[in-house]
């Protein structure tokens, strides 16, 4: 669930249709912030807040681009570059070692697992089939800025198929290590 409330920005951007792609940016400018927001009241830190942060920062920037030239010729990009800043966001959080799902998954997971390498290892390969799965969108996004065919199903795809993967991975990781330590479970 919080993985959701973590996209909602760049769902609900990728879900309005593109000739009110000012209000699209806007709200979901809005939502990355309300989202910052609960996330201090709740005393994550920075470090916790990666996606969140990119999120605000890519919004508020394509917000003001939006209102101050909607004829930009940047707009028929803004899908492959939303996906593009994903891509970066999930890559520069491998590269710094704080893969972009491991604080959403401290938040379903004790503690006291928080440190084991299995843990962190699941993270590093769902974040690594985001980053993948956004770097193909950002593509296909780009290939498809100028032609007639609907976006909406490659940018839905991009999320949909590693939420798809995180919740069976992260299930069958579960599985493995109650058969591996059943006392643990």
């Amino acid at each position: 669930m919080s993985f959701l409330r973590t996209f909602a920005p760049w769902i609900v951007y990728a879900v309005v249709p593109s000739h009110y792609w000012q209000w699209a940016a806007l709200i979901a400018a809005c939502l990355s912030l309300i989202e910052i927001f609960r996330l201090v009241r709740s005393g994550r830190g920075v470090g916790g807040m990666v996606i969140d942060l990119g999120s605000a920062a890519f919004f508020i920037a394509l917000t003001i681009l939006a209102f101050a030239d909607p004829n930009t010729p940047l707009h028929p990009y803004s899908p492959a570059i939303s996906s593009g800043v994903l891509m970066l966001v999930a890559g520069i959080s491998l590269l710094i070692r704080i893969p972009f799902t491991l604080p959403i998954a401290k938040q379903s997971t004790p503690p006291e697992l928080w440190s084991n390498p299995a843990f962190i290892r699941v993270n590093y390969v769902i974040t690594g089939v985001w980053a993948a799965s956004f770097t193909l969108g950002c593509v296909l996004l780009a290939i498809l800025a100028h032609t007639d065919t609907p976006r909406t199903v490659v940018q839905v795809a991009a999320f949909a198929v590693p939420a798809v993967f995180t919740v069976r991975y992260t299930a069958r990781a579960r599985a493995a290590a109650r058969a591996a330590n059943p006392s643990a479970a």
